[in-house]
């Protein structure tokens, strides 16, 4: 028997009681519907899926699948090739900053990326390409790289002795130039040391 509002009221319900029954059903009637679309799209679907496969089987003769397996492999091993290149210069480009920071450059800084190869495959990047911990560098820079680090120290003019001048104000000579401390250091750098006999020079020329 179909459920119309007529036999409900028939079965002594009120008008508000129909509606809600009437309701109610349609509702259930609709998702019923839904469903019954849905599972034919999926079937649908399917059947798509299964002439492509078809197509592409008589296109591509009974080893097909294995030619497709095939593809797909060697354009992954492809693609994580290029990944792991892309990965390696990031981490030697980072190194190389690291370690120029330690004033580890030239033929020094050559040294120091070939014979960091393990430690600089194993260091993380952060978002920007930088290393994230810097240990393992740090380690390698205060033993084993120890020598490599380029020490620059900056001497300022010996004011107490400055070039071309000795202490009771009289004129530097050779000896004064290649004077040493106690220790067999120059007291003169060697920029100080060429001014200083450049004068004399001159002053030799003058017949001072």
């Amino acid at each position: 028997m179909a459920l119309t509002r007529k036999s409900l009221k028939a079965m002594g319900l009120s008008d508000e009681q129909v509606e809600s029954v009437v309701e109610m059903h349609t509702e259930t009637v609709d998702g019923l519907k839904a469903q019954l679309k849905a599972a034919e799209d999926k079937a649908k679907t399917a059947d798509d899926l299964q002439k492509e496969l078809d197509d592409l089987k008589a296109k591509g003769g009974p080893d097909y699948k294995a030619k497709y397996e095939k593809e797909h492999s060697d354009f992954e091993a492809f693609r994580s090739e290029v990944a792991a290149k892309e990965t390696k210069a990031a981490k030697e480009k980072a190194a190389r900053a690291y370690f120029e920071a330690k004033n580890i450059t030239g033929n020094n800084l050559a040294i120091a990326l070939r014979g960091a190869k393990d430690e600089i495959s194993g260091i993380e990047l952060d978002d920007k390409g930088g290393i994230k911990d810097s240990k393992a560098l740090d380690a390698l820079v205060a033993g084993e790289f120890a020598s490599l680090v380029v020490k620059s120290s900056t001497r300022g003019v010996n004011t107490a002795n400055p070039p071309g001048s000795t202490n009771s104000g009289a004129l530097m000579t050779r000896a004064d130039v290649y004077a040493k401390d106690d220790k067999g250091r120059f007291k003169l750098d060697a920029s100080q040391r060429q001014e200083a006999l450049a004068k004399i020079i001159q002053n030799e020329q003058k017949g001072v």
